[in-house]
């Protein structure tokens, strides 16, 4: 037996030997002495090799963020000063069409540690359907246990979220202002813990740790709640600490108002509002505080549809504060840093296009590559590969650690879905960016909440869904282009290239089969009837 094995272990090393040489001896390439390059390679490798260098260094990027999460680790808040006085707040809670949430929204509200004589809520309401008459009675009835909370109606949804925020800040009497959006859950202490922090009078916004009440539900809820948890943890956590530039989340947070008013207001002119505020805020020389260890509970979407409409939102609505703020960023007397920090943080969602392109282009390229030789594709494809995409890894890793110390072994194994899932993101995002940068507007997109809390739930028999549109078919599509690139790469035994390649197929064949036939997949699921779904506004539907 053991002679069987040493003879197995000898031919597999063997091969493995041969195949390196293969790889790696010029006199074994059969093109080494034919090849010529010409202008039709010379346009495939071109681009190809630009792409790859600007998403090799948005990943190099996630790295710095990872080294500056661990340098400045000394620089987080401490406990705050024990409040002198408790001040006037006002809670705006911006609804649009959220009938089942808005009872949860208000009851947790209501449990809130603080003052009645020092509270004021505020339903601000653009809903048009039975929403209204829902947040209307669940107002009246808590008026009648003695909450001080007024309903606030829109007939027209004028600057969407921002513009229901400025309206109910006419009225307000509060000196800070906290914002909940519907799918949220504060804990009772959440003010007794964020507000004694501004004591300090240059603190113009306090932003809390999102966590999820239905992280568990699927695979896809686990996916956001990881993609989700690295943006809290490493990114609010490297860009806070470091000192730069960092943004309100547009809920879970605490302004003072007179940051807002200096700020200029809320502004609608971008579809993250949230974003926008923050930087022209900061740039006025108010400074945030972000709160790692204060939580607020959420629920995520479990519809892809939905969860991929709420990631082109942001995708567009960073672009357009991009083209907006940077060039008064740029102008502003800031240091480099916080500039440079500025621009990848605001400009990072253009990887999604130059994603999209790079998938058009691998088969060319690996074409091209296959004839001028492995070693190069080795030397040079292969580290900027790995800049881009191992980076992934060590950002969501790094963040699962931080929060789960005894559990974070087990994101290994959502690895392989947080990447598939980024790309399979790429079309739809990919599309929400060049909206922003040529100028197309659209309404504000709400993500859809079904009062999802287990795993027993279930959203099919809910309204608020959508059809996919044509982009799922393109996703559909990419995936099986990747597919058959697979069988080109094993034909001519360049294996290593396989994983990478097997994310895209995977990634855009599950976000495109998802969107296409999810609500089918959970109907098997739970057993029950699907609701008629309504037809999309357009192809895509609005970001």
């Amino acid at each position: 037996m053991v002679h069987i094995l040493a003879v197995l272990f000898w031919a597999a090393q063997n091969r493995l030997g041969d195949y390196w040489r293969k790889l790696t001896d010029p006199s074994l390439n059969p093109f080494s002495r034919v090849y010529r390059l010409n202008g039709f390679d010379l346009a495939v490798m071109l681009p190809y090799f630009l792409v790859l260098v600007v998403l090799a260094a948005y990943g190099l990027h996630r790295y710095w963020l990872v080294y500056s999460y661990f340098k400045y680790r000394q620089n987080v808040p401490g406990p705050p000063p024990a409040a002198e006085r408790w001040p006037k707040v006002t809670i705006q809670l911006p609804i649009y069409n959220e009938r089942y949430v808005i009872e949860r929204l208000v009851e947790g509200v209501s449990r809130l540690d603080y003052p009645r004589e020092l509270l004021e809520v505020q339903v601000l309401d653009d809903s048009n359907d039975e929403t209204r008459q829902v947040a209307r009675a669940c107002v009246e009835r808590y008026q009648a246990l003695g909450l001080p909370i007024s309903y606030h109606h829109r007939a027209h949804r004028e600057g969407f979220k921002a513009g229901a925020l400025g309206e109910g800040l006419k009225t307000a009497t509060g000196e800070f202002i906290v914002i909940f959006d519907a799918d949220f859950l504060p804990g009772a202490d959440f003010l007794r813990r964020t507000l004694p922090y501004f004591q300090d009078p240059g603190i113009g916004m306090v932003q809390t740790r999102w966590t999820y009440l239905n992280r568990d539900y699927s695979a896809l809820t686990e996916v956001e709640a990881i993609l989700l948890d690295g943006h809290f943890v490493i990114e609010h956590g490297a860009r806070s600490r470091r000192g730069t530039f960092f943004n309100f989340n547009g809920t879970a947070g605490v302004w003072r108002r007179t940051a807002i008013e200096d700020a200029g207001g809320w502004e609608h002119d971008t579809l993250t509002e949230d974003t926008d505020l923050s930087y022209r805020a900061q740039l006025r020389g108010w400074r945030f505080l972000y709160l790692p260890d204060i939580e607020c509970p959420s629920e995520l979407p479990v519809e892809m549809n939905a969860f991929k409409a709420q990631q082109a939102r942001w995708a567009k609505g960073l672009m357009q504060t991009a083209k907006k703020i940077l060039p008064r960023v740029f102008r502003s007397p800031q240091p480099a840093h916080v500039k440079a920090e500025a621009f990848f943080h605001l400009t990072a969602n253009i990887s999604y296009p130059l994603m999209v392109l790079l998938s058009t282009m691998l088969l060319p390229a690996m074409i091209v590559r296959f004839y001028q030789g492995w070693i190069q594709m080795l030397v040079i494809d292969l580290p900027l590969f790995l800049a881009s995409t191992c980076s992934i890894s060590s950002f969501y890793l790094t963040a699962q650690r931080a929060i789960h110390p005894k559990t974070w072994t087990r994101t290994f194994l959502y690895l392989p879905f947080v990447m598939a899932v980024g790309i399979g993101l790429s079309v739809r995002n990919a599309w929400a960016v060049l909206e922003a940068i040529f100028g197309v507007q659209s309404e504000f997109a709400r993500t859809a909440k079904y009062r999802i809390e287990g795993q027993t739930d279930t959203w099919l028999k809910k309204s608020y869904r959508n059809r996919a549109g044509w982009l799922p078919y393109l996703e559909v599509a990419l995936g099986l282009y990747f597919a058959a690139t697979i069988v080109y790469a094993i034909q001519n035994e360049n294996y290593a290239t396989v994983p990478f390649l097997l994310l895209f197929v995977w990634g855009y064949l599950y976000t495109g089969v998802m969107s296409l036939g999810q609500a089918y997949l959970e109907r098997m699921r739970f057993g029950v009837r699907v609701p008629e779904e309504r037809p999309a506004a357009a192809g895509a539907p609005g970001f």
